[in-house]
């Protein structure tokens, strides 16, 4: 294993550790019901720049930073996991009734993958965040079913090439049913291809959350990286920069660590990669 790709795996270790400890606070905070200490206002301790009490500096209420981007990082691993539950699943179970039973079926599931993809993405999750209702349940439904399409081509495409293979054969020849085939037969041997899904999914998914948050969509009322990127941007101009750069970073390192992760899990799962070497 290269050292980058070692190094990516101790970043997201990291951020799930701090993704833990921020979502021991937030339950801590419901079961007291009391604010929790990331969104404790504080005007005396307004604009602090990174120092000792506050690590990464304060914003424009006095509200630590730090704990603020842990908060971040607990939505984002909701989000991306969330997110996950929701595509994959779908897209796997389409890609594999089109790519196994053909015909009908298959023309059906392409006409679902097209209509989808055919649809402006942001405006899909919009409208499906308004019908669900704002906040994490309406960015979970939203991204999750719009972001299925490409797991359930790749899905497709691959099952459509071991559906004519000598195990799949042996096995109709023995009786065993269609659901057995590709559930007990045909998906083991893809599922490298939803691992790696995954691992891409997951940061595009953080980016979008972050990106409709930072519109005013997404997360309600919690320190998303996104809310705290449009509350930090109208202040880079009096010399705040530590919210804002901050901020950045950890979505930089996150988005970086998982990107390469799955580029090294296609050079090593990938059939067809492992052969070219």
């Amino acid at each position: 294993m290269r050292f980058s790709v070692k190094l990516c795996i101790v970043f997201l270790s990291l951020y799930a550790l701090l993704a833990a400890f921020g979502e021991v606070q937030y339950r801590m905070a419901i079961y007291r019901d009391v604010t929790p200490q990331y969104n404790v206002v504080n005007p005396s301790e307004r604009y602090l720049p990174p120092g000792p009490g506050h690590w990464l500096g304060t914003d424009n209420l006095g509200r630590d930073v730090g704990l603020r981007l842990l908060q971040g990082a607990r939505i984002a691993f909701h989000v991306g996991i969330m997110t996950s539950l929701i595509a994959i699943p779908l897209g796997v179970l389409l890609g594999l009734l089109g790519g196994y039973f053909g015909g009908k079926v298959d023309s059906l599931v392409v006409w679902l993958t097209s209509t989808v993809a055919s649809m402006p993405g942001l405006l899909f999750i919009l409208a499906i965040s308004l019908v669900v209702g704002q906040g994490l349940l309406g960015i979970y439904v939203g991204i999750g079913l719009t972001t299925w399409v490409g797991v359930c081509r790749t899905i497709r495409a691959e099952v459509m090439k071991h559906r004519q293979r000598s195990y799949v054969n042996a096995a109709k020849l023995l009786g065993y049913s269609h659901l057995r085939i590709m559930f007990r037969h045909i998906l083991p041997n893809v599922s490298h291809i939803i691992l790696i899904q995954f691992s891409l999914r997951f940061p595009s998914a953080v980016s979008t959350e972050v990106f409709m948050s930072f519109l005013g969509i997404g997360v309600q009322g919690e320190p998303s990286w996104g809310v705290m990127i449009n509350n930090a941007r109208t202040r880079l101009w009096q010399g705040v920069w530590w919210e804002m750069t901050f901020t950045t970073i950890a979505i930089f390192l996150l988005v970086l660590s998982f990107n390469h992760i799955a580029d090294y899990l296609r050079d090593r799962l990938d059939p067809a990669l492992r052969c070219e070497r």
